[in-house]
């Protein structure tokens, strides 16, 4: 029986090190988020003091660990083979969860989640018990379960939300009014008072939230303890003063220094205190096992009062730990994507939107816009202009091939964002306050970048969207936490070993499976060729860029009609499906070049109105096709769906011809377009009408067969509309060759080089 829970230690160190890497990709924006989005910070220089954050953080670590213990549930009311029934359900629903909001891009709470499964793990053992019992009803679940620690705990995390939201626009607006967005002209007294307080904030926040629980704590606790308002006024006067001079005599970038420090400090508490959230489990289970394994009693009846107590952790386990959170965030991908949603989503310039608009976001917008409206007839003119000037943005000009260098928010903000988090968390720290450092990083971001007017009339419906879908993932991930921890709890005690050995197989599907989604994702993304707007100035490169868009597009346009022509002849609803869902994605980029083509326009030279004006026509062209492949797949799709009756074999003949006709001409547009042979379009041009000719052809056929052969009218719509649709597919394609014959030749004739 032992060797079970030997076994079951050796999976939970293996989940250990499995969670630590998700964790660790999914909190990583915690701390890089500011300094990525400023620019002021070489990313080298983020990442080596970042490391370092982690490195000591995680060292500083142990005495957080008590949490997994005892934080959410009473463990002298579970035995030990129940005990680690809950940890094990636990360590595989936040491997599992992280992973998948990793893959998602979506930033979530490391500390919600852990919370969340104990209490779903801890409520599904403890309900198995009384079902058991003859004495205990459902109104003895309170003796389980640390009733008052835990709703201190959820009240304290969703609290947070709102409180950072708030006051991360109110500072950011009041620093936005001392500032300015020209705060770099501003006289030097004027950084460094804001240095000063903000410095003040982080230092405070490093030993407070970065120390405080950790067993170094209590060496510098009479110092700090009662002494508050002494030490931060002594900390403001010491920074202000350094600050002035250092920006007065050395001339060096205060908020540079403030990033860094504070990039440091979010670092140092994110380890120190949220790696309870990745090893505090297993290291609880193995402190559990320690204790069974020399007390000689069965599994079965030893209690685990034990873990009431404090068991401080092997410094070289905290040390492996940080190692290995380090190296994640050096090498994870997951990491850089979910950094990047949150930092498109603050970005003060415009740009692509990730996230759609909703009812909800259009109505919060719409709300905000008449409250703003009425705000405006209340305020006094001169007010609104002397606040409108304060908020007005600087004119930078950059060379093109510059522009995509600009940082998504400016130094003053990203320093208010680390000041703003800081001093929340360490508030929250020194009340005894429980909150997740993912929903306070978060929403002070998304406060700063409100009260920054970075969410404008254009964008402001996008970016209400991102934000609502992020909260949505939070309260997305709490109940599946726990449902999910509640539910592996049952089928673990259930199934006993072969439960975990299914269970572990399961988790290594999914991740790798999740991990080879991820790198598909990450090869099309390389591979697809993105136009860099700020860059294409020439003709040429217009040329260029349009070009291989036209052959990607007519590439994936004719394995899409060869596909949906295959899965109607053989009546095949998963391939039928499979394209759908191809020819929708076709559908979106071409939709997202369309929608980006304002920005191309605007980076483009005056002597090149003539090539913006092609781009559009072509960009219109390509949409026509994608929208006639799109008609046809969705046709075609919802026919073998709805289970209507196959079409004729004649049907099926005609459609395949005109299959390997257009694949003909397909596959030669791409070679001219790959290879820049444009003077062959003329040829392609001419053998249009052949194409046309079997299409008008098969339509009559269709006509006689209604007149004398028995006929099904779903098949015959069908039919008729797929022909129809590829007619108008043609004639978009030939519309497109002949405008790039035209512009071809006429730049040639003026002596522009293509």
């Amino acid at each position: 029986m032992e060797n079970i829970y030997v076994l079951m230690l050796i999976a939970l160190v293996a989940l250990a090190v499995i969670d630590l890497v998700v964790g660790v990709s999914n909190d990583a924006v915690n701390f890089l988020n500011s300094a990525i989005g400023s620019k002021v910070v070489s990313m080298r220089t983020i990442m080596i003091v970042a490391s370092l954050g982690i490195a000591v953080g995680a060292v500083f670590s142990s005495g957080m660990m008590e949490v997994a213990r005892k934080g959410i549930f009473n463990p002298g009311e579970f035995y030990f083979d129940e005990i680690m029934i809950i940890f094990m359900a636990v360590m595989v629903t936040d491997v599992l969860l992280l992973d998948f909001f990793n893959t998602l891009g979506m930033p979530t709470s490391t500390t919600v989640s852990i919370v969340f499964e104990l209490l779903g793990a801890a409520v599904a053992m403890a309900l198995i018990k009384i079902a058991v019992s003859d004495t205990e009803t459902i109104s003895n679940l309170s003796q389980y379960i640390n009733t008052e620690k835990a709703v201190l705990i959820i009240s304290g995390i969703f609290l947070s939300v709102i409180v950072a939201f708030s006051i991360g626009a109110i500072v950011q607006y009041l620093s936005r009014l001392f500032l300015t967005f020209n705060f770099e002209q501003k006289p030097k007294i004027y950084g460094a008072l804001f240095s000063g307080i903000a410095l003040t904030a982080i230092t405070y926040f490093i030993f407070m939230k970065g120390l405080k629980g950790t067993a170094y704590y209590d060496d510098i606790k009479g110092v700090l303890e009662g002494n508050e308002i002494y030490n931060i006024m002594i900390s403001f006067l010491f920074w202000t003063a350094l600050s002035y001079v250092l920006t007065k005599f050395a001339n060096i970038n205060l908020y540079k220094i403030i990033i860094t420090i504070g990039t440091f400090a979010l670092a140092l508490a994110f380890a120190g205190n949220d790696l309870v959230n990745f090893i505090g489990v297993p290291m609880a289970a193995w402190n559990s096992y320690e204790a069974w394994s020399v007390s000689g009693v069965p599994a079965g009846e030893f209690d685990m009062s034990v873990l009431a107590g404090k068991v401080p952790t092997p410094t070289l386990f905290l040390f492996i730990a940080g190692m290995v959170m380090v190296l994640t965030l050096w090498f994870s991908s997951k990491a850089k994507k979910v950094a990047a949603t949150e930092v498109n989503l603050a970005r003060q310039s415009e740009g692509h939107e990730r996230f759609q608009p909703n009812s909800l976001s259009r109505i919060i917008v719409r709300s905000t816009l008449g409250v703003v409206n009425v705000l405006g007839y209340i305020m006094p003119k001169s007010t609104q202009e002397k606040i409108g000037g304060r908020f007005e943005k600087p004119v930078v000009n950059l060379p093109k091939k510059k522009v995509y260098e600009m940082p998504a928010f400016d130094a003053v903000r990203a320093s208010t964002n680390l000041m703003v988090a800081g001093i929340l968390i360490s508030i929250a720290t020194s009340y005894k306050l429980p909150l997740s450092t993912t929903y306070v990083t978060f929403m002070v971001a998304m406060g700063t970048s409100l009260a920054d007017r970075a969410w404008d009339r254009e964008s402001a419906v996008y970016r209400v969207a991102g934000v609502l879908n992020v909260i949505g993932g939070w309260f997305f991930t709490a109940f599946i936490a726990f449902v999910t921890a509640g539910i592996f709890t049952y089928l673990l005690h259930l199934g006993g070993i072969t439960a975990i050995g299914l269970i572990l197989l399961l988790v290594f599907f999914i991740l790798v499976k999740n991990f080879i989604s991820h790198k598909k994702e990450e090869r099309e993304i390389a591979q697809k060729r993105v136009i860099k707007r700020a860059e294409l100035i020439t003709a040429k490169e217009v040329i260029d860029e349009t070009s291989d868009h036209i052959a990607e597009v007519v590439t994936r346009v004719d394995k899409l009609y060869t596909n949906v022509v295959n899965g109607l002849s053989l009546m095949e609803l998963t391939k039928l499906k499979k394209t759908d869902k191809h020819v929708k994605k076709l559908n979106h980029e071409v939709d997202a070049l369309k929608d980006e083509a304002f920005y191309f326009i605007k980076s483009m030279d005056e002597s090149s109105v003539e090539a913006s004006r092609f781009y559009l026509l072509v960009l219109g062209y390509l949409q026509d096709i994608s929208q006639s492949i799109s008609y046809i797949s969705k046709a075609s799709y919802k026919h073998v769906n709805n289970n209507h009756k196959n079409l004729k074999q004649g049907q099926i003949e005609d459609l395949k011809i005109i299959d390997e006709q257009l694949s003909t001409m397909l596959n030669e547009i791409s070679g001219i377009f790959g290879e820049r042979k444009f003077d062959d379009i003329a040829k392609i041009v001419a053998e249009k009408q052949e194409l046309f000719d079997h299409v008008s052809k098969s339509i009559e056929k269709q006509v006689a067969r209604i007149r004398t052969e028995e006929s099904s009218a779903k098949s015959t719509t069908l039919y008729f509309g797929n022909l129809l649709e590829t007619k108008d597919l043609i004639s978009a394609i030939m519309n497109l060759l002949e405008l790039y014959q035209e512009f071809h030749f006429n730049m040639k004739k003026a002596n522009i080089p293509v």
